[in-house]
């Protein structure tokens, strides 16, 4: 009798032995799995400029913790001397803001880099030429005659040419002064120059609060070729080749930022607001109720970057020799990565 009892208390101590050791492991496997899970794919993204309207989407979904949801962890830096894309380009960032006319030297040519667009932060160009109301630059026509502050940039001057030439205007009329306008209010009332390249919902409105009065055309108005895209959202095309699923993930919290700026210009203003102090108040909000029109503007899908309108630029391009190299039909950009 003695030796069952003492059999049966040694079974059950090797039995709630055995149960602890297996709750330990799974305790143990468990913590692990956990950890692997909190582990958060690092992306590093590139502002073009100082942060701005562009940008509301981006910390939209950083305050909101979209990205965190989508277990990333997502640094804002400003972009280098020497550009975003070349960032991105060397890998040591993702992701960045570019446009379709100056991410050209880092597509094609013998310096090109793997890089490519990814999705469109805003749908069509909001880009035209600012000047003084009732000096008659209400048409590219108007430019003749009057100083036009440039960045001397083959593209730009090229682009200009077009409008003013298809507004039966002469472009060599036109007076070229080299400039780098950061305020367009006090260009303009000083008359250092009459007529500026600007996006709308930025350089424009901040002259309008300003109190400056002043016309304005838009470049896609008078060319539909101009209808290009700009800014738009570039990616590494390496890393995103080896981690789809990241990259997916990141512009899917991306595309829920913007859309919550589009849904609330004014709570998104004041995301950006409070990432940012140093902006100005009036004109954020004002630039925001502007552009929230303007993310997705009439398609369906944030970020969609269509091959017709991308193709047409980059083949007046080549038509106008504003490029060494052919660029190639759909070059450049993907929308594989868009949700």
């Amino acid at each position: 009798m003695k030796k069952k009892i003492i059999s049966l208390v040694l079974a059950s101590l090797m039995a709630v032995a055995a149960f602890a050791g297996c709750s330990n492991s799974s305790s143990g496997s468990s913590e692990t799995t956990t950890e692997a899970a909190k582990e958060k794919t690092k992306i590093t993204f590139v502002l073009d400029w100082t942060p701005n309207t562009n940008h509301t989407g981006l910390y939209v979904a950083q305050e909101k913790g979209y990205f965190d949801e989508a277990n990333l962890e997502v640094e804002i830096v400003q972009p280098p001397e020497d550009g975003a894309e070349a960032l991105v380009g060397s890998g040591k960032a993702q992701f960045c803001v570019s446009f379709q006319d100056s991410m050209l030297p880092a597509i094609v040519g013998e310096n090109a880099m793997p890089v490519e667009a990814v999705a469109a932060l805003i749908q069509h160009n909001t880009s035209g030429i600012l000047s003084r109301k009732g000096d008659g630059i209400d048409t590219p026509k108007g430019l003749e005659g009057k100083k036009y502050a440039t960045w001397d940039l083959p593209i730009e001057l090229a682009t200009l040419k077009q409008v003013v030439t298809d507004d039966d205007g002469d472009f060599n009329k036109v007076e070229l002064i080299p400039s780098t306008v950061t305020d367009e209010a006090s260009a303009l009332s000083t008359k250092s120059v009459d007529a500026i390249w600007v996006f709308y919902g930025w350089g424009a409105i901040a002259t309008d609060l300003a109190g400056v009065a002043t016309d304005y055309f838009a470049f896609k108005d008078i060319n539909p070729v101009f209808d290009y895209y700009t800014p738009v959202v570039l990616g590494n095309t390496d890393w995103m080749k080896q981690n789809p699923d990241a990259a997916k993930a990141f512009l899917s919290a991306l595309k829920m930022g913007y859309e919550y700026a589009i849904d609330n210009p004014d709570a998104a203003a004041d995301i950006l607001l409070k990432a940012v102090p140093e902006l100005d108040e009036k004109l954020v909000k004002k630039s925001q109720s502007y552009l929230s029109t303007q993310y997705k503007a009439e398609v369906s899908q944030w970020g969609y970057i269509d091959a017709k309108r991308w193709n047409a630029f980059y083949n007046w391009i080549n038509e106008n020799k504003l490029c060494e190299d052919d660029i190639p039909e759909n070059h450049g950009f993907t929308n594989e990565y868009l949700s």
